[in-house]
């Protein structure tokens, strides 16, 4: 039954996902006597932890049972105490966990503290499952930096515009309304100065309730955006930051002034240091980014190297000319071609999604 109730850990944990960043979004599930007696799922950061929110649940009642947690809990002092303290004081006899956790403040820890206090502990349960559920939390942890998502819509040739630039509209509704579910789930919209001028754009979540807004991040090198744009005028509603290299100290002012947050980086010309712009956001403790960029700035990630997932809409036309995904990303030869896999497709009325990973 172990692999019921971890199954039953993972399905909770979806719960939270996108409202409790920086913590993992994680389920927990006890059970006493073959009964499920209470579940838990992580709460906004600095709220209980899924164990926690599960052992208020269960009370007393928790003495001799048996947590089934997704992620190896903490037992550290954060923003909460630590969880192994909670369960060893709730006379928990037996704790599954799904995989450890890589934070080098827990990292197996959680289990050996548990171990120790007569706590029978096992862990690695749908671990692949776990991984890939966790795969923002766990690129953060793992590679230093947060994950990068890239999303484009496209025809069924290929192509992001029209010859003569238009792109309004190259999916249908279904697809729009799930690019705002991505936005809901991770912490970074981060588009280039150029995409957010032409289309005015203000990369927030819309349609949905009870979400996190991301904050909109825009790389504008020279500090060119136009303070009376849409994403500006937001800025006290919904978070926005700009990271620029080179710009004039009055307009910076400004800009403060309508709530828009600024960052100086590395660059030159009209480019940014990609590795200095994900260290930024790496440093604020912000573990996912979702691309909402034109083709420039795509190729500068896609070159980089700093691709963690792609997530492509196909809209139901032929477009033909020249407006290529990619362009100046050339592979030259089939052989050089960058293979993808996990690869899922999901039917969206008449337009499709696409999602894999870049075999780097």
């Amino acid at each position: 039954m172990d692999r019921y109730y971890m199954k039953l850990a993972i399905r909770r944990g979806e719960k939270s996902r996108g409202k409790c960043s920086p913590n993992p979004f994680v389920g927990a599930v006890i059970v006493s006597n073959g009964k499920i007696i209470a579940e838990g799922n992580t709460q906004a950061y600095g709220g209980d932890h899924a164990e926690i929110v599960a052992l208020k649940a269960a009370g007393e009642a928790s003495r001799g049972a048996t947590l089934y947690v997704s992620l190896e809990p903490c037992c550290h002092y954060g923003k909460t105490p630590p969880c192994t303290d909670a369960i060893i004081n709730a006379g928990i006899k037996r704790v599954v966990a799904g995989i450890l956790d890589p934070n080098p403040l827990v990292a197996g820890k959680g289990i050996a503290a548990l171990r120790a206090a007569g706590i029978e502990a096992d862990y690695g349960f749908f671990e692949d499952e776990i991984k890939r559920q966790l795969e923002y939390y766990l690129c953060f942890m793992n590679n230093k930096r947060p994950f990068v998502i890239w999303k484009m819509a496209l025809s069924l040739d290929g192509k992001y515009a029209a010859s003569d630039g238009s792109s309004r509209w190259i999916t249908n509704p279904a697809s729009r309304r799930q690019v705002h579910r991505l936005r809901a789930e991770v912490e970074v919209v981060l588009a280039g100065i150029r995409s957010v001028s032409k289309d005015d754009a203000m990369l927030n979540v819309r349609g949905l309730r009870n979400v996190k807004q991301p904050l909109r991040v825009i790389l504008d090198p020279l500090l060119e955006i136009d303070p009376a744009c849409a994403l500006v005028r937001s800025a006290k509603e919904y978070p926005a930051m700009i990271m620029y290299h080179s710009a004039d100290r009055d307009k910076i002012q400004s800009l403060e002034a309508l709530g828009m947050k600024l960052k100086q980086v590395s660059g030159k010309r009209d480019e940014l240091d990609l590795a200095e712009v994900m260290q930024t956001l790496w440093d604020m403790k912000l573990y996912s980014v979702l691309l909402e960029t034109g083709n420039r700035l795509s190729e500068a990630f896609w070159k980089a190297k700093l691709v963690d997932k792609c997530v492509i809409f196909y809209g139901n036309q032929i477009l033909g000319g020249d407006k290529s995904a990619l362009k100046a990303y050339d592979r030259k030869n089939i052989d050089r071609a960058l293979q993808l896999s996990g690869i899922t497709v999901r039917k969206l009325q008449d337009n499709a999604m696409i999602m894999g990973y870049p075999i780097w």
